[in-house]
């Protein structure tokens, strides 16, 4: 069986309770104790976890490097995986590593390049990797700029922070004005230019965003497992075109993703992003940490968490091609566990039931499962089979 394994996540996505469930079914049946901290008391990430606690709120990032090196020798934690604060916290790799703990994220001069998305581009150019055309903008000027010179060109402009994670900020330019289409439905990312343009004039400091071409689909995510060998053991395409997802590893996707991987030492588990301009697979976006879709990998038959868990205390994995790619899928929403807290009373008609009680007996005698076995039941982005285009 092996010896104890001891994880942490910090404050990270409410998907990673997946990620945690791997670890916990790993092959080996090695055992594994997951410590998770979050800023949110109802994050399921808190309720999944074997050890859990509140993260103080306004550290600065040298204070929280500080709070975590407490917090590895507090949990005795073998492998950390650091998500708020990566770039502190991996520039003092070897405080952590006196400590026994191994950090499941690349060098720090890996995360730095790809922080900032202008250098990002800048340097995967470089290497031969093709991005699509950018503007760096901090001004209603060269937003106007960048923006005509999309449009004639026959292209939608967009634009998102030169630094952010995920989908924050993105927004796509209209020319329509602003009108009660813009009210209908849900929100939409399309916001009209001259909108923008005001909101530019009246700032009392200058943007840092990028200005592009807004992509097409399909886009896909390169999800790669890198030693600290700079070899990589795996990569793998999760596809997405509207609701559909799948798995891909065409050449075209996997190739850049494993040159990128290689060439900048992205070790552990990244994900690469690409979508198309035109006919050309161009580089999206590149995250130094695991995707919150990695657990999607395991309709392909791979367990990546556990993978790159090894690789972090030293031990081997191989190449690791799967086994066969699932069938494709959509992304469905369900329920998760989160911890029980005291709450003030929601509802007059609600009866006078102590919370330690709710949940103590389910209907016909039986025991209600607890929330460290709810926690892992199938949740909150868990896949749904679609038939196959």
């Amino acid at each position: 069986m092996g010896f104890r394994v001891r994880v942490w996540l910090n404050r990270t996505y409410a998907e990673n309770v997946f990620f945690m469930d791997q670890l916990r079914s790993n092959p080996q049946s090695r055992p594994v104790e997951i410590h998770a901290t979050h800023g949110d008391p109802d994050s399921p990430i808190l309720a999944a976890a074997d050890t859990a606690a509140m993260e103080p709120e306004g550290l600065s990032p040298r204070a929280y490097v500080e709070y975590a090196l407490d917090q590895c020798a507090r949990h005795d934690i073998d492998v950390f995986v650091p998500v708020l604060h990566q770039a502190a916290i991996v520039a003092h790799r070897a405080e952590f590593a006196a400590l026994g703990t191994a950090l499941l994220a690349p060098p720090a001069e890996a995360v730095a390049v790809f922080q900032d998305k202008a250098t990002a581009y800048q340097a995967v150019q470089a290497v031969g990797v093709p991005v699509p055309p950018w503007w760096r903008v901090r001004t209603e000027e060269e937003l106007l700029t960048a923006v005509e010179a999309l449009e004639s060109a026959g292209h939608k402009a967009c634009f998102k922070p030169a630094a952010g994670a995920g989908g924050v900020g993105f927004r796509i330019i209209t020319r329509s004005s602003f009108s009660l289409a813009h009210l209908g439905g849900f929100p939409s990312p399309y916001v009209p230019l001259n909108l923008v343009l005001d909101a530019l004039r009246a700032a009392d400091h200058p943007v840092d965003w990028l200005v592009m071409p807004l992509l097409d689909e399909p886009e896909v995510s390169v999800d790669c497992l890198t030693g600290p060998d700079d070899r990589v053991r795996m990569a793998v395409g999760r596809t997405k075109n509207g609701r559909r997802r799948g798995f891909t590893l065409h050449p075209s996707w996997i190739e850049p993703a494993r040159l990128l991987a290689e060439a900048f030492g992205l070790h552990y588990l990244t994900n690469i992003q690409f979508r198309m301009f035109g006919d050309e697979p161009v580089l999206m976006d590149v995250n130094t940490r695991p995707a919150g879709g990695l657990h999607q990998l395991s309709l392909c038959g791979v367990n990546a968490p556990w993978a790159a868990v090894r690789l972090a205390l030293g031990e081997e994995t191989g190449e690791m091609a799967p086994p066969f790619l699932g069938q494709d899928y959509a992304v469905v929403a369900g329920p998760r566990a989160v911890r029980a807290v005291a709450v003030p009373q929601q509802r007059s008609d609600s009866p006078s039931v102590p919370l330690s009680a709710v949940g103590a007996a389910a209907p016909g005698g039986g025991a209600a499962p607890s929330a460290a076995a709810s926690a892992t039941a199938p949740g909150s982005a868990a896949a749904a089979a679609v038939a196959p285009a």
